[in-house]
Order: C-alpha cells, then sequence, then structure tokens
C-alpha cells in the first residue's frame, strides 16, 4: 500500500481488564499453559495517541492526576507490546513508514490487568486508522492473537471466556453493572515467575492440583452469575488458580482481600498473575466506602467498573 498517512494523529482509549475467573492447566512443552478464564473490561484505561513518522518511537507517560511510579518500567524499544503491534501491522499492511506512538498510563505495571495489552491492542487500532489499512476487526484480531493472550480481548471488551492460550474469545452475556475496588502496588509481579511459581508449588507440593481440579471449563455458576447480573453470586464464584503462587510470592496479597472483606467487600481475589487485588463491592456506594477504607488504611485503591467497551478511537 502506500506509505501516506491518510490523517496525522489518532487517539484510541483501551481498557484494562480482571480475570473474574482464571483455570490454569498443566504447562506444555512449548512453555505455555493452557487457560480456561472469564475477562471482564474495566474502566481504568490505556491511551495511546499515534503520530505519523518516518521512524517508529515510543513515549510513555501517566495521564493527568494518575500515579507515574510505574512509567519508567515500560520498555521504549521492540519489547513494547505497542512497539510490536505497531511494527507487525505494518508489516501485514506492507506500510513502508513508522509511526510516533504515545502510551498514557493509568493501568499498573506488571500488575496483573494487562495494561501492556491494552497498549498494543489500542496501538493496532490507532495504526490501523493513522495509514488508512482498513483492516477488519477479525483481521486486527488475528494480529493481536500473535502479541499475546489479553491483547484479542483488550481489543474486544465487554466480557468474554477466554481459551487455548486465553487468546480464543467467546462473548460471554453480563448484564448490568459490577462494581470493583482494585488495590494496586508499588512493586509489579512478573507474569513468567508466577507461572513458575504455580508449576514448581504443583510439582513439589501437590497445590491447586485437586482443589479445584484442573479442568479448563469455565464452571457454570460463573457464568450464571454474569447473565444474571447478581453481584453476590459473582462473588461467590471468584477464583484464580494464579492466586497461590502469587500469594506465595507476596504473602501480603491474601491480608489485603481479608481486609477488603472487613471493609464491606463481597470478595475479592488476585487479578491475573498480580499483583492487584481485585475486590468485589455490592454496589457504587459499598465501593466508594471499602474505597475509602482502604485508602485510611494506607493502601493505594481504585474504585471501577466493567464491563466496558475495548478498543476504541477518541473524536
Amino acid at each position: 500500500m502506500s506509505s501516506a498517512a491518510s490523517v496525522d494523529r489518532v487517539h484510541v482509549r483501551a481498557p484494562g481488564k480482571i480475570n473474574v475467573f482464571l483455570g490454569v492447566g498443566g504447562r506444555h512443552d512449548d512453555g505455555y499453559h493452557a487457560l480456561a478464564t472469564v475477562f471482564q473490561a474495566v474502566s481504568l484505561y490505556e491511551d495511546v495517541i499515534a503520530r505519523a513518522a518516518d521512524e517508529f518511537s515510543v513515549t510513555v507517560r501517566g495521564v493527568e492526576g494518575a500515579d507515574v511510579r510505574d512509567a519508567d518500567a515500560v520498555p521504549l524499544d521492540d519489547r513494547n507490546l505497542a512497539m510490536r503491534a505497531a511494527k507487525l501491522l505494518a508489516a501485514a499492511a506492507d506500510y513502508h513508514g513508522g509511526v510516533a506512538l504515545e502510551i498514557r498510563k493509568s493501568v499498573p505495571v506488571a500488575g496483573g490487568m494487562g495494561g501492556g495489552s491494552a497498549d498494543a491492542a489500542a496501538a493496532l487500532v490507532a495504526c490501523d486508522a493513522l495509514w488508512g489499512t482498513g483492516f477488519s476487526l477479525a483481521r486486527l484480531h488475528e494480529l493481536a492473537a500473535r502479541l499475546g493472550a489479553d491483547v484479542p480481548f483488550a481489543l474486544h471488551g465487554g466480557t468474554a471466556v477466554g481459551t487455548g492460550r486465553g487468546d480464543q474469545l467467546n462473548p460471554a452475556l453480563a448484564r448490568g453493572r459490577f462494581d470493583w475496588v482494585l488495590v494496586t502496588s508499588d512493586e509489579g509481579l512478573s507474569t513468567p515467575v508466577v507461572y513458575e511459581q504455580l508449576d514448581r508449588l504443583r510439582e513439589e507440593e501437590g497445590a491447586l492440583a485437586d482443589d479445584p481440579p484442573l479442568s479448563l471449563d469455565v464452571p457454570i455458576p460463573v457464568l450464571q452469575a454474569l447473565r444474571s447480573g447478581d453481584a453476590v453470586q459473582l462473588a461467590a464464584s471468584l477464583h484464580n488458580d494464579l492466586q497461590a503462587a502469587a500469594a506465595n510470592l507476596r504473602p501480603d496479597l491474601e491480608e489485603t482481600i481479608r481486609r477488603g472483606i472487613r471493609a464491606g467487600a463481597l470478595h475479592g481475589l488476585v487479578s491475573g498473575s498480580g499483583p492487584t487485588v481485585a475486590l468485589l463491592c455490592g454496589d457504587p456506594e459499598s465501593a466508594q466506602a471499602v474505597q475509602t477504607s482502604l485508602q485510611q488504611d494506607g493502601r493505594d485503591a481504585l474504585h471501577v467498573h466493567g464491563p466496558v467497551p475495548g478498543a476504541r478511537i477518541l473524536v
């Protein structure tokens, strides 16, 4: 295609996610684990602004009013998922120019909420519009799946069941609104390290091997709770196979969940590979009360809701 850009600036917003259920199978020879998960996109966003340029570059900062402590931990080279997404799209479209990507972060870095994946999804949508490639959503999904398990979901948003490596998505009906309080952490957790710890626990101690069974199906009660829009019912079904491994590395996470429940949350779990803790609340008012209580306790707490849409161009 032509190397001429159709516009000179595109702004895309993509959401972070919570895994309301995450079942993890055994480690395969290729190093990956089979997953059965339910993603929910929540109202904590990454913003990516793509500008026409001859070369590829990335800059990172926090959004106005957001905590920017983690921004310096984001790579600015080909390790950056947004940069990789832009280059992947350029190769697929036979585009010979570049792009200057500005990432405005709100989702915690290495927090188990898919912030880097949201950046990649946003970059795909932004560069597609910037370069006028005209790729379909299905084609963008194919490219997103090559970048990581969470990227396709950040592209679509809402609530979805993920299988395979988590990148095979089927929409899940979720009625109404679910209110969450997220407790973030100064120090991230490496996803590969958490998976390695899970494998070690299972091999050495049998942890999680039988309770729950290593099924790669999402339990029916989880889907029923989402369809009903009943937060109490969903709270009873929250589960994350990675939680024991994350808590083994960071024992404070379990105490954060207990503290949130004492403050009025229905239940809580570690989000993805952690260390962000997601506390499900019954309504916006109780979520606000839990957030205030945890902030008074010295914790960084945010009130968000879901489900919300995936990567979208902002006018």
